[in-house]
């Protein structure tokens, strides 16, 4: 085929772009574990030895630092003054983590598919899985941070009344399982919000839930919460009023197993709700930024975490509602619908 010249140029500006955010990816992980944002935004404009000096780092390497944060776009810079700021938004993104849109967390997550590729490409190969016990540590950290951001800005606030006839159940004192928990996030946010319920979080890694236990010591959350490793089909049976997924039952290589204990462990007139990433029936409904992002995502962890288990049923992050309302019925949950939603995730209620 002939090349079209106008179509390579353009391909090739988008290449660069792309090269330009890959290599920035480190230098966003980097600002956000130096602190490097959080002074600029809170004590900008500063020049670099300003900014190193307020950090506790070295001028030459803010000076680059900068540089590359300015040409990306991600920070303001001065041509007369020589100092660099914050954008209120630029802010929101990079320095708060407490803001509904943080991103500054994704550079563990970015550094933990780099660091785990030779395992990834060793996959491919093979066919065989890597499970979430044999990734680098900075993928469990991250993630926790990563979608902290929204539990955070969604969960008591939106998706939790969305569900039929829960909160009034959390208000009086539910029992409620959060199944995959990794850190805790989830848990500690419902237990903070209703001190009348108590909360089990499970997670099949220990080096999770001991992070869990420690961020629900820090936050004296008492007896009123407590995690334990367990699988997805074998934490204890309690007559749960809420199950709840946050973002990992496509992780996991028998979903439908998973939901048939659930069936089994929780009570008759409970729910179960399922926080998956957001996502359309079809390919093409997914081939977006968002899609870009999961789908990525799914190749370097979701996926392989599945084929790692058994079944390895493979769902994928971009398995889409229809798909798994499939897996609720199988697992004997009939009554599904979509409850709530946000760009990111689409929050599902199951039911006997």
């Amino acid at each position: 085929m002939e090349v079209n010249s106008d179509r390579l140029n353009a391909f090739m500006g988008k290449m660069i772009t792309e090269v330009g955010a890959a290599m920035n990816a480190s230098l966003v992980l980097l600002g956000d574990k130096l602190g490097l944002y959080r002074a600029l935004a809170a004590k900008g404009p500063m020049n670099s030895a300003e900014l190193a000096s307020a950090t506790g780092t070295t001028e030459r390497y803010v000076r680059e630092w900068l540089s590359s944060q300015a040409a990306s776009g991600y920070i303001e810079y001065d041509t007369t003054s020589g100092k660099f700021s914050m954008l209120p938004e630029q802010a929101m993104a990079l320095a708060d983590q407490d803001s509904p849109v943080f991103l500054g967390a994704v550079g563990n997550v970015i550094a933990a598919a780099f660091l785990d590729e030779p395992k990834i490409t060793d996959a491919f190969k093979t066919g065989k899985g890597v499970g979430w016990n044999r990734r680098s540590e900075c993928l469990f950290c991250g993630t926790a941070r990563f979608f902290r951001t929204g539990y955070m800005h969604h969960l008591v606030q939106e998706w939790l009344p969305a569900l039929d006839g829960v909160v009034d159940k959390l208000k009086r004192g539910a029992k409620v399982a959060d199944v995959g928990c990794g850190h805790g996030v989830s848990t500690r946010l419902m237990a903070e919000a209703f001190p009348n319920s108590r909360f089990y979080g499970f997670d099949y890694h220990e080096g999770s839930i001991e992070a869990a236990r420690k961020g629900a010591n820090e936050a004296k959350l008492g007896d009123r919460v407590s995690f334990a490793v367990h699988s997805a089909k074998s934490y204890p049976a309690e007559g749960y009023d809420l199950v709840c997924f946050f973002d990992c039952l496509h992780d996991m290589g028998d979903p439908v197993g998973a939901i048939s204990h659930v069936r089994e462990t929780m009570a008759k007139d409970g729910t179960c709700m399922l926080v998956e990433p957001f996502a359309g029936d079809r390919l093409e409904d997914n081939l977006n930024p968002v899609g870009r992002v999961y789908y990525a995502a799914s190749t370097m962890i979701c996926t392989p975490a599945s084929l790692d288990q058994e079944v390895g049923l493979a769902l994928g992050a971009q398995a889409g509602e229809a798909r798994l309302r499939k897996v609720a019925r199988e697992g004997g949950l009939s009554r599904f619908r979509r409850a709530a939603e946000t760009p990111f995730n689409l929050i599902l209620e199951a039911r006997i």
